[in-house]
């Protein structure tokens, strides 16, 4: 939470409030393809847009995370506690979900599979961000020493 407290309110856009709009359009779009199974149409249009920004993006703040904090931070033993680390650790490996994504709409990864083998894919990596974001989240608000 210190990372998105300095520099406001541009850590707090960059690193909290984009990736929240891309992981919430991204989200709804896929449930309303899901729901309606319609896989053309503007819902599409939208998920696939959101998933190739989304994954890229968020690849370029994991790079950018890596090189200004966790390096940095792990070098100088300066993390406060491991609550810091499960927050910052659960937070950047929401690349491994979304660049998969990226690719895949990309016609990269997983060319070979159905439509409906890459809808299922598509929402496995989907919740497999929302759970390691949330996990960042919980990790993220708690009191690094509270546990100490």
């Amino acid at each position: 939470m210190a990372l998105l407290a300095s520099a406001q309110p541009w850590h707090l856009i960059i690193f909290m409030a984009i990736p929240v709009i891309l992981a919430e359009t991204l989200t709804i779009s896929e449930l309303f393809i899901i729901y309606s199974r319609q896989t053309d149409g503007i819902a599409k249009q939208i998920n696939k847009f959101a998933g190739i920004v989304f994954g890229f993006y968020f690849t370029g703040i994991f790079i950018y995370l890596l090189n200004t904090a966790v390096i940095p931070l792990t070098i100088n033993n300066k993390w406060n506690t491991w609550i810091d680390v499960t927050a910052v650790g659960s937070y950047l490996s929401g690349v491994l979900v979304l660049l998969p994504i990226s690719l895949m709409e990309l016609g990269i990864l997983f060319k070979n599979k159905s439509e409906e083998e890459k809808l299922k894919l598509h929402y496995k990596l989907i919740s497999g961000f929302l759970v390691v974001a949330h996990v960042a989240m919980v990790f993220g608000m708690l009191n690094p020493t509270l546990f100490i």
